[in-house]
């Protein structure tokens, strides 16, 4: 009913409405066409007839479609808009355009699309935009397009294509991809998969090659050799250290993020405490424990202290520093996660762990080093308790080798299922 509402009201507007002055307007074969092309046209001009259904705006000099662009024209079924000068496509210029079967943006100068703006195109069957200057595509933007047929992405400046891209595109038959600068890497190994297995006819297979890396340019796609490739994996370990031979208050807590995978993944730092989360692209300070000059807080020691090699260092740990210490890192092929929960508590007395147990705790002194008696009041298989020793040397430059001095049972650190417990003793 809507739909019909809309109808009798552009086609009646369609009827007091002129024609734009540098445009011709007029019936052909049923439709309602605009033709405004080769018009030295800058912008899209006002006053189109609301019940235009096809506009062409080719061999124009557009610099851009703003948004609202075509809010006069929503019945719209074929926009043409080649040959233009057309950098920038603005979110709100392509969405209002619910009806839109054929959009052709090819031979433009395109780097910045709303990509956004095709999730309301659902009716699309045909899709150019081939011959522009794009370099990405996000993973979702053709999650709408059920009914695309035809989609040309050729002579842009694609990279890479993430893996699952085309997978909503269930009525494509035609696909162009070639003559992009495509990075040979573990990420496109998917496409030469999906290229050789679907029964989309993607035509100039061999001009689909690799521009990098030097070895494999000019190598097709489809020929490329098999690379070493895996997906990330990540082992987070933990050692509370004494910073130095004399025993001070305060722990230097370090975490350690063993890293797998091929290509070498992206390590990041998410933590979670009661002050707020704070995120850490590692690494964030030199060998030194110094923050790195591209840091705001260059050559001062930062709070959480990130190491190239996957150590992350706590010094003076405290309330301030209880949580969740989770590390995350990401390669082309996906990304893997670990955490793990950890809270102060005082020798002697019961409490609660991170989640939610209760324990108690005693501290005894021994020879030369501190033991814990502890019971801990199990809820299931999982809480089991763990002692990890404590280094009695450690430093920044220490945890950044990878290194450290024979370690000591120090004051009482336990895991439980995923939490951590540290015990500051009264002697301290």
């Amino acid at each position: 009913m809507q739909e019909l509402r809309l109808l009798c009201w552009a086609v009646l507007l369609g009827l007091v409405q002129s024609c734009p002055e540098p445009c011709d307007c007029g019936e052909k074969y049923g439709f309602q066409i605009a033709d405004c092309a080769y018009r030295d046209l800058e912008a899209v001009p006002p006053g189109f007839p609301a019940n235009v259904t096809t506009l062409s705006l080719s061999a124009n000099r557009l610099p851009g479609l703003p948004e609202g662009a075509f809010r006069e024209v929503p019945l719209l079924q074929s926009l043409w808009l080649a040959h233009n000068e057309i950098r920038t496509v603005a979110a709100g210029a392509l969405s209002p355009l619910g009806h839109l079967k054929s959009l052709d943006l090819s031979h433009n100068l395109i780097s910045d699309f709303a990509w956004s703006d095709l999730h309301n195109l659902s009716a699309l069957q045909l899709l150019k935009m081939d011959s522009n200057e794009l370099t990405s595509i996000p993973r979702d933007a053709f999650r709408s397009l059920r009914a695309l047929r035809s989609l040309q992405l050729n002579h842009n400046r694609l990279h890479t294509v993430a893996e699952g891209t085309f997978a909503p595109l269930t009525a494509l038959s035609h696909l162009q991809i070639n003559d992009n600068p495509f990075d040979c890497t573990c990420g496109i190994v998917w496409l030469k998969t999906w290229a050789l297995a679907t029964a989309v006819s993607i035509p100039e297979q061999d001009n689909i090659a690799c521009t990098s890396p030097h070895v494999l340019k000019g190598t097709p796609l489809s020929r490329l050799p098999p690379l070493p490739c895996s997906a990330p994996s990540v082992q987070l370990s933990y050692q509370p250290s004494q910073d130095g031979a004399e025993l001070r208050p305060g722990f230097v807590l370090a975490l350690h993020c063993d890293v797998d995978g091929q290509p070498a993944p992206q390590l990041h730092w998410h933590i979670q405490t009661p002050g707020g989360t704070v995120e850490i692209a590692s690494p964030n300070v030199g060998t030194d424990g110094r923050a790195l000059p591209s840091t705001l807080a260059a050559n001062s020691r930062p709070r959480f202290q990130a190491f190239a090699n996957g150590s992350l260092l706590i010094p003076d740990f405290g309330k301030l520093e209880e949580g969740t210490y989770s590390c995350l890192a990401t390669n082309e092929l996906g990304s893997a996660e670990s955490s793990v929960n950890v809270a102060l508590a005082t020798p002697g007395e019961g409490g609660e762990d991170a989640l939610g147990r209760r324990f108690h705790g005693k501290a005894v002194e021994g020879k030369g080093c501190y033991t814990v008696d502890n019971e801990v009041q199990p809820s299931g298989p999982e809480d089991n308790v763990v002692i990890i020793y404590l280094s009695r040397a450690g430093s920044p430059e220490t945890a950044a080798a990878g290194g450290g001095a024979a370690r000591q049972p120090l004051p009482g650190l336990f895991l439980l299922g995923q939490s951590l417990l540290i015990f500051f003793l009264a002697s301290f």
